[in-house]
């Protein structure tokens, strides 16, 4: 059967499951929006801008575990997604971005809205193809998609010539996807497994350090027994949080540049380290030849190029971690080596225990100023710890991560890679589509929420009950935290004067606005916003002088920790 490119667009899409796409049109995709007009199974929600766009398919990928899809025009429609697949390609989101281009007889003409968006987004995209001809549509599209979610997920860059779009071919979706050269490697190697186990065995001090890879496996059940099996003390990354409990006693929260005091102690005096999932990038490692100095390392990784990226590995085992986990426990589960491996270990875990009794997270709330911890407190007690948070970039997203306790996997959104300000809200967006029934909240700061602040009113077009907590101190407080500590507080351009009313401009967009002016207000106020039956921006005035601590200066080892 023939049809045109749009329509075979269109119905590969239906073929691949995909329900809704996050997307804002121009010339040169107006053929699919065309067949989209009619179409009742993918769904378009209109954003207000590109970048937006991009964000949002994110959110839904990492709320949902589904593939994000969305869909742009051509030249500066294309150019303006790139944050947001750069954004999605640092912390290995599925998404698969289609975006307009002239027609191919136009190609390199300087054409009207043309960019090479192949060219400029090869150096962040998992892959990425330009379609020539209407008859290699449904194939690529299926391709892009299995790409974009298999092995180590990431972002798929499609690019449409107008006259593809417009062009009439027969409809062949693939049932299979075969690439010569692609072919992750899903089972770990048995021998290398039963030799990281016989490490860990032998050794008194260690210590489980997961990243984002447990959640994009589903391993947070395996990981959880697996350490339970051990009494193995767990600390995850900033994209690993969720992935082990956050009020399970053998959790050690987040290690790193603003981890707690426990986790960096533990990493850097345990004797061996299991990486599961995780890269050990530079935030986490600081100075990288003081980095867990008596330690032996296992690294867990479907990408065997992060292995020893970073970091040099004693034991590497590439593999998906689901399946080297099942492996794991076989070799453990119930077995007297186990026991005994939780009694020898006892001394160290109670080690841990005194350095958290010690050195806990700490902040004073009295009267008057707000403090950003208490906030996050709130909303952590009001939530139960069930809401699904996003986040912007900057001192709240550290404050999120610290203060709020996340006990499953996909509840907190965060650009952790590329540390993408004005990530938060879109995402929020995308994660209440893919969960109408969830509670979602982006925890936002005042500089961070004004850079995608229009896709507020995506969330009134489409009555999405998003609420965004401002935790606004008038300035970029990461920035000025910095400046404060490491140039001698010259505040040099961040300092923000309070504008916008935040308030009044919820309510130009159609949404509910509520302020905090002073601690005593903060719980009514919070109780009021998340009572509110649609999207809602609740603006807290919080302490500018409050800082993120623990925290590691660049470049320090981790036992360097400033603390409060």
């Amino acid at each position: 059967m023939k049809m045109t490119g749009a329509e075979i667009f269109v119905k590969s899409l239906e073929e691949l499951g995909v329900d809704v796409v996050f997307g804002y049109p121009g010339g040169a995709v107006l053929n699919i929006y065309d067949a989209l007009f009619q179409n009742t199974k993918v769904r378009h929600l209109l954003v207000r801008h590109e970048q937006g766009a991009v964000h949002m398919a994110d959110g839904y990928a990492r709320a949902s575990g589904k593939t994000g899809v969305c869909l742009v025009t051509s030249g500066p429609g294309a150019t303006n997604t790139v944050t947001g697949i750069a954004t999605a390609y640092m912390d290995s989101v599925p998404l698969v971005v289609f975006t307009g281009q002239v027609p191919t007889l136009m190609i390199g003409n300087d054409a009207f809205q043309e960019a090479d968006i192949v060219g400029i987004t090869r150096p962040c995209t998992k892959h990425n193809y330009l379609v020539k001809e209407a008859r290699d549509l449904a194939r690529i599209v299926r391709e892009a998609f299995f790409i974009a979610s298999t092995g180590r997920p990431g972002p798929v860059l499609v690019d449409l010539p107008k006259d593809v779009l417009a062009g009439m071919a027969e409809y062949a979706f693939p049932k299979a996807v075969k690439l010569r050269g692609y072919h992750p490697n899903y089972e770990g190697h048995q021998k290398q497994v039963e030799s990281a186990i016989r490490m860990i065995l032998e050794k008194e001090r260690p210590v489980a350090y997961t990243g984002g890879g447990v959640i994009l496996s589903e391993s947070s059940e395996l990981l959880t027994e697996f350490a339970h099996i051990l009494g193995l003390p767990v600390t995850t990354t900033l994209m690993g949080l969720g992935g082990f409990p956050g009020t399970d006693p053998l959790s050690l929260g987040m290690l790193g540049m603003h981890g707690t005091f426990r986790a960096n102690m533990a990493i850097s005096n345990s004797d061996v380290i299991v990486g599961l999932g995780a890269r050990f990038d530079d935030r986490v490692t600081g100075k990288i030849d003081e980095f867990a100095p008596h330690a032996k390392i296992i690294h867990v990784d479907i990408d065997p190029t992060s292995i020893q990226k970073n970091v040099p590995v004693h034991i590497p085992i590439v593999g998906d971690l689901k399946d080297v986990l099942k492996k794991m426990i076989t070799l453990v589960k119930g077995t007297k080596e186990a026991a005994k491996f939780r009694k020898k270990i006892a001394p160290w875990r109670e080690q841990i225990e005194s350095w958290k009794a010690t050195h806990p997270l700490a902040y004073k709330q009295g009267k008057g100023k707000i403090k950003p911890q208490y906030v996050v407190e709130e909303v952590y007690r009001l939530t139960k710890g069930k809401a699904v948070i996003a986040t912007e970039v900057g001192q709240n997203q550290m404050f999120a991560a610290q203060y709020y306790l996340f006990d499953k996997p996909r509840t907190f959104l965060s650009s952790g890679g590329l540390g993408t300000m004005g990530y938060g809200l879109p995402a929020a967006i995308g994660a209440q589509v893919a969960l109408p029934d969830r509670q979602v909240i982006d925890i936002a700061g005042d500089g961070s929420i004004q850079m995608n602040i229009q896709e507020l009113a995506t969330a009134v077009q489409y009555r999405l009950p998003v609420k965004v907590v401002i935790l606004n101190n008038g300035t970029l407080g990461m920035v000025r935290q910095w400046q404060e500590l490491f140039f001698q507080g010259k505040y040099s351009q961040t300092c923000l004067p309070q504008i916008p009313d935040f308030v009044r401009l919820a309510e130009a967009y159609g949404a509910y606005g509520f302020r905090a002016t002073k601690s005593e207000e903060v719980t009514r106020v919070l109780e009021k916003g998340f009572a509110a039956p649609g999207p809602t921006l609740i603006d807290i005035l919080t302490d500018p002088n409050e800082m993120v601590y623990p925290m590691v200066p660049a470049g320090a080892p981790l036992t360097k920790m400033l603390l409060v």
